[in-house]
């Protein structure tokens, strides 16, 4: 019997370390996905430089979360810099001790060493995609005018100094009286239900980027219509590997191969979808037409909501869930014009009002926790105070660091040389050399 329930227990340990490989590989695919999806809304002149971003983005944060990002998201309970905010960066260099696990356990989380049913390398390597996304995602709100050099600074200090202390918020183990708990202090102490990173991800990203738009100011003729995007099929190719990596992102941060996973990845797909058909009913009501673009921001917009909800909604109220956000998102857009920021991309109306949208929906219909279900506004408050708590947390320190960056080194390309666009000035390339010269 006891063999018997060894071998059963390695076996877990094995599937579940399997599916979070494979998830985060299907995770790691959606940063040259938004490449793709950024970079065929520029002009045709800034494609490289888009791309670039998120792939810069790739290189800096993969490195950086090996070396301490890992330590300072995952580092333990008690091995605090700044207890309840920031994790000691030097507890797990070079995931030391993910190696160094003595044999029979698959972890090491606050010094301690513990059987979680998968191993604790391929955990940080699905951790470690995450906080490459997210700063891509910033990205798309500083298009066709932003320094590559400038953008990588920023890129590392915001990691650094946000990200990798939420994702300790959000995600971390915590041990507790009642033995480990999933989730750091914003989900069990505050009671934030955030299943993959409403917060953490999104929000936290679409404020940043509403923090650089204002920092950098806006493109030369800001205006509505200023740059229809250069090449429809690539953003479509980009929300579609988004989508697909997307399952991975959200039945993934189950950590099982469970019914949980189960109802996160059917809620991946229907709230997307539903996401589609409520931006799209928007588009034909206020242009008259529903365009392809459209229908992609619709499927992210989608995406974007049912990330902290996917494992708490029923499928009818994803796809209720879906319809709102993409109808809501489709409308928020529009609100840059009026307010006078230039988000290029849309960072803001997609990320962080969707972001919002989806963590505070599950305080209404969250199965068993919502005020439907429930009947209290306890989980809808806690929900509120999680998501603008982040906001406000990303926001301050990502204009702050921006603001410096623009002070010091330049964070933003000179009029002259957006105009005359950022790829050859930057980059020295050209995205399409269809009038280059034949040469023997």
């Amino acid at each position: 019997m006891v063999e018997l329930s060894a071998t059963t227990t390695a076996i877990t340990t094995n599937v579940d370390s399997l599916w979070l490989m494979v998830a985060a590989a299907m995770v790691l695919i959606m940063t040259p996905g938004l490449a793709f999806f950024y970079g065929g809304m520029v002009k045709a002149k800034s494609v490289i430089s888009m791309m670039m971003m998120s792939f810069g983005a790739i290189g800096l944060i993969g490195v950086l979360w090996i070396i301490f990002g890992y330590g300072m998201s995952f580092g333990g309970g008690k091995d605090w810099l700044i207890k309840g905010w920031l994790l000691n960066p030097f507890h797990d260099l070079f995931l030391t001790n993910e190696i160094n696990a003595p044999k029979g356990t698959v972890s090491a989380i606050g010094n301690q060493w513990m059987n979680l049913n998968f191993n604790g390398l391929a955990f940080s390597g699905f951790q470690a995609v995450f906080a490459v996304i997210t700063v891509a995602l910033i990205s798309g709100a500083i298009a066709d005018r932003a320094k590559f050099g400038a953008w990588m600074v920023f890129a590392g200090v915001w990691a650094t100094l946000v990200y990798f202390p939420v994702a300790s918020w959000v995600f971390n183990f915590t041990v507790g009286p009642k033995g480990l708990t999933d989730g750091g202090w914003s989900v069990f102490s505050l009671g934030v239900n955030d299943f993959a990173g409403g917060t953490a991800v999104h929000i936290n990203a679409g404020a940043a980027g509403l923090a650089l738009a204002l920092v950098l100011g806006k493109r030369v003729g800001f205006k509505k219509g200023l740059a229809a995007p250069h090449n429809v099929p690539l953003t479509l190719i980009g929300a579609a590997l988004l989508w697909f990596g997307w399952f991975g992102f959200n039945a993934g941060s189950e950590t099982h191969a469970d019914g949980i996973s189960a109802l996160a990845w059917i809620n991946t797909f229907v709230a997307p979808a539903a996401g589609i058909l409520g931006w799209l009913i928007v588009e034909k009501i206020k242009d008259g037409k529903p365009t392809s673009i459209g229908a992609a921001s619709g499927a992210v917009a989608g995406l974007v909501a049912i990330t902290p909800a996917c494992n708490i909604l029923t499928p009818g109220w994803a796809i209720v869930l879906g319809v709102l956000v993409g109808a809501v998102c489709a409308i928020s857009i529009e609100l840059k014009y009026k307010l006078g920021f230039d988000d290029s991309l849309d960072v803001v109306g997609i990320h962080l009002i969707g972001g919002l949208i989806g963590t505070l929906y599950i305080g209404i219909f969250g199965a068993g926790i919502g005020l439907i279900d429930s009947g209290s506004f306890k989980q809808l408050g806690a929900q509120a105070v999680g998501g603008f708590g982040v906001a406000v947390y990303s926001f301050v320190l990502a204009y702050a660091i921006g603001w410096v960056i623009q002070h010091t080194m330049g964070f933003r390309i000179t009029t002259e040389d957006e105009v005359a666009g950022v790829d050859t000035i930057v980059h020295g390339e050209e995205a399409y050399e269809i009038d280059a010269p034949v040469t023997a």
